[in-house]
């Protein structure tokens, strides 16, 4: 029996991709690769907007959905150079997908040759995606991963030339599809004749850095450090509280609701933290190095971001990165002193 593995993002092409590969009497394992920027359920969880959206993880999801056992493979440091100098580039925001794609089928490709797998299933359509998967791209992929003529697309192989495991008869080519384009009516259409629900959006994608706002945060940091750089904790924080950059040498990350307030809280002794006690309102980090001065303007923006916004007088408890503590009574910051720019 011939094996492969199924780079299982989470989403609906991964999930179909894969079943349609299962049909074929092929035996299949799935592969996750942790880049620290898709950390699915993580926002879900802890605002009250998405309440309403499953708290899981969509890759494991699937694995248990195909019954299919899951590699999670953490590439956090190897996935910093495809971020920071990625050879053919970023799309709309911070966002390498060539780079990125080939990165993960190379890793996917040492994988199957450790393991004694046959070939690599993706989710990939041609045509689906601006950068990764035009008709010109998708060669690239298959070339510059290694992994050549081992990649299959079951989704659109039919528009693609016929791989290694069509050519040893591992699967065939009938059963195949020619999906193409942007348009996920055929991948819901295949889904309902399977009878999968309740799946990650079609369109969606997990990847925060395709997101406009979250990659303009990425900059700002590196910006205010000097250096392109990151840390796992930064790239949890980018994800949540409303973040404003008063002085070019800090910022203020400041909680939204109650559940982005309980997860600063996790990092109020790595960073200067702020809280108002006469009134209630967010907890507030700072990140940077501040003078008496600066953190005087950050305890005014706390208490402008507090129930106490209109109060003469709003009390703001501070604790400084080093463990110093002091309580401020401040004036909140007016409206308009609170500039537009500063938003990051």
């Amino acid at each position: 029996m011939a094996k492969a593995v199924s780079l299982i993002s989470g989403g609906l092409d991964s999930l179909l991709a894969t079943r349609v590969v299962m049909d074929q009497g092929v035996h299949v394992e799935g592969i996750n690769f942790f880049t620290g920027f898709c950390v699915e359920g993580h926002t879900h969880a802890i605002r009250k907007r998405h309440e309403d959206r499953p708290k899981r993880n969509n890759a494991l999801w699937v694995a248990e959905t195909l019954g299919i056992k899951l590699h999670i493979i953490d590439i956090v440091d190897e996935y910093k150079n495809i971020l920071l100098n990625p050879k053919h580039g970023y799309g709309a925001n911070m966002n390498p997908c060539l780079d990125c794609k080939i990165f993960m089928v190379h890793k996917a490709q040492e994988w199957i040759e450790k393991n004694g797998f046959d070939f690599i299933i993706t989710g990939e359509v041609v045509g689906q995606r601006p950068m990764s998967q035009r008709k010109d791209t998708m060669p690239v992929v298959a070339r510059e991963s290694g992994a050549a003529d081992r990649l299959l697309r079951p989704l659109c192989a039919k528009n693609l030339p016929a791989t290694l495991a069509e050519r040893e008869g591992w699967i065939k080519r009938e059963a195949m599809h020619d999906f193409s384009g942007r348009n996920r009516k055929p991948q819901m259409a295949l889904a309902a004749h399977y009878g999968f629900v309740d799946y990650a959006s079609p369109a969606g994608g997990c990847c925060f850095l395709t997101d406009e706002n979250y990659s303009k945060k990425l900059v700002d940091l590196w910006q205010a450090r000097g250096k392109r750089d990151y840390e796992m904790d930064d790239i949890m924080l980018l994800k949540v509280g409303r973040h404003i950059r008063p002085r070019p040498h800090f910022k203020l990350i400041v909680g939204r609701e109650e559940g982005e307030n309980n997860f600063l809280q996790g990092y109020a002794k790595i960073y200067t933290s702020l809280k108002t006690t006469s009134h209630p309102g967010p907890l507030v980090l700072l990140d940077g190095v501040a003078n008496d001065d600066d953190l005087l303007l950050a305890a005014r923006i706390t208490a402008r971001f507090s129930q106490g916004k209109s109060a003469e007088k709003v009390i703001v408890e501070t604790r400084r990165d080093n463990g110093e503590e002091k309580i401020l009574e401040v004036a909140p910051l007016p409206p308009s002193e609170l500039k537009e720019e500063w938003h990051v």
